[in-house]
């Protein structure tokens, strides 16, 4: 079993002067090794997560890159900015760049703040000639519990002055793996990650087993999460995958890739609302972050999902409306990144199906534009099951018999899940539909039989 304390918890760094300092404004030393120790570092113990403090004072030159790596990565900071210590100012400022939300500023009261951080959320805590009384610590205790349960629980609130100031600042985002000050976590997410594995080739109840492991999810790792969240997508645990983002914390609950992928699960599940609730997802984000690839072609697969229930019922002009929806989606998709072959096919997909002439002139069009994004990610070589689905279904179209033997039987060996060999066999189904009474279909009814029996 992988504890999530060896290294799974969310990270809360802080960012204070260490030992014993003198305020330059009052003269009073104050001991900041006691605040740490009565009041900061408990109350992140609380709040469930984990607490790491610099194991020395930043003098001079340049920040050690150790520090850097921990205020841009960290989940929370607590920076302490009792006697203006600049170093602290300095990280303050390299955070307030790198995250929106999470940072918590702290005072003690020996003098007020300078005037550019005056309006910062900042949670004072009293000192008496530079002492810490037991009920003045319990006090910040409280406080810092309050607020880091508040920031896990949502909904997200921006703290830094930056992302507040510039709606599309950017911030930094960097991965554990780039810094060794982040190993213990990073050996954690892959001990986690294999344990994952097993338990998926266990069954749903082992995933279950061990998401109860975790204990409190709010205060679990991001990637662990993710990890757990797409291990029930692939195990098609929908009502599992949706009812774990229900319970993420509200940072992790609404990024986008969460928020795409609990709109995939609504739409596989099919409970009654769920797929409108999906199409709202994916239209939010849309408004609010733009079109991509993913999106798009998450909300072109509801579209085609509902052109074929319509079909299949017999209300043909509500499936005509439907595939000219799913065909808007795709081709947005597909423009707005067309390095984003899935897209791309799916549009030329059912651009055969609408069967106009101009529906097909477009298909033509878009044919090599995705041939070449497929060949950009290894084409017929590539070992990634979704290029190789792509170049099937290319030759597919193409009726390019010999292709079609090179990619099938790595298509068949390449899928991880169920679900991804059936969403292939449900796209080429609609190519088999177009054609059949037409032309001769052998190759590829053997190709959907073959996709079956895996």
């Amino acid at each position: 079993m992988v504890e999530a304390s060896d290294g799974g918890r969310q990270v809360c760094f802080v960012d204070m002067p260490f030992g014993k300092k003198t305020d330059q404004g009052t003269g009073v030393e104050i001991d900041f090794d006691d605040v740490y120790e009565r009041a900061i570092k408990p109350a992140i113990e609380d709040a469930g997560l984990e607490p790491v403090r610099g194991d020395q004072e930043s003098t001079g030159g340049v920040i050690h890159t150790a520090m850097f790596a921990r205020l841009l990565l960290s989940e929370f900071v607590i920076a302490d900015l009792t006697t203006a210590n600049p170093n602290v100012f300095y990280e303050l400022g390299v955070r307030h760049s790198a995250k929106p939300y999470t940072t918590i500023p702290i005072f003690g009261t020996v003098s007020g703040l300078p005037f550019d951080v005056s309006l910062v959320r900042a949670i004072p805590y009293r000192l008496v000639a530079g002492v810490l009384s037991d009920e003045a610590a319990a006090k910040l205790r409280s406080d810092l519990v309050t607020r880091i349960k508040n920031a896990l629980q949502g909904p997200v609130t921006e703290d830094s002055p930056l992302f507040q100031l510039f709606e599309e600042f950017p911030g930094i985002e960097m991965s554990h793996e780039v810094t060794d000050v982040f190993r213990d976590r990073v050996a954690y997410s892959e001990r986690f990650r294999r344990q994952l594995h097993q338990a998926r080739a266990e069954g749903i109840d082992t995933l279950r087993a061990v998401q109860g492991e975790l204990g409190d999810l709010a205060t679990v790792e991001r990637g662990v999460l993710v990890d757990l969240y797409l291990s029930y997508r692939g195990a098609e645990a929908w009502t599992d995958m949706i009812d774990l983002a229900g319970t993420m914390p509200a940072s992790v609950r609404d990024t986008v890739v969460v928020q795409q992928q609990l709109a995939f699960a609504l739409n596989r599940r099919k409970n009654p609302g769920d797929v409108d609730e999906a199409i709202d997802i994916l239209q939010r984000l849309q408004r609010n972050h733009g079109d991509s690839a993913e999106t798009l072609g998450l909300l072109g697969r509801i579209y085609k999902d509902r052109f074929t229930e319509a079909r299949e019922a017999g209300n043909d002009l509500e499936a005509e409306g439907w595939l000219e929806m799913a065909i808007d989606a795709y081709t947005r998709g597909f423009e707005a990144e067309p390095a984003d072959f899935y897209p791309g096919i799916n549009a030329i997909n059912l651009l055969i199906q609408k069967g106009t002439d101009e529906a097909v002139a477009d298909a033509d069009r878009f044919a090599p534009l995705v041939a070449f994004a497929a060949v950009r990610r290894g084409g017929a070589d590539s070992n990634d099951y979704w290029t190789l689905a792509t170049v099937l279904e290319l030759a597919i179209i193409n009726r390019d018999d010999r292709l079609v033997a090179r990619a099938l039987p790595k298509v068949l060996t390449t899928a991880d899940e169920p679900w991804m060999l059936e969403t292939t066999a449900n796209n080429l189904r609609m190519v088999l539909d177009v054609r059949a009474g037409n032309e001769d279909t052998g190759t590829l009814e053997k190709v959907l039989a073959a996709l079956s029996r895996s």
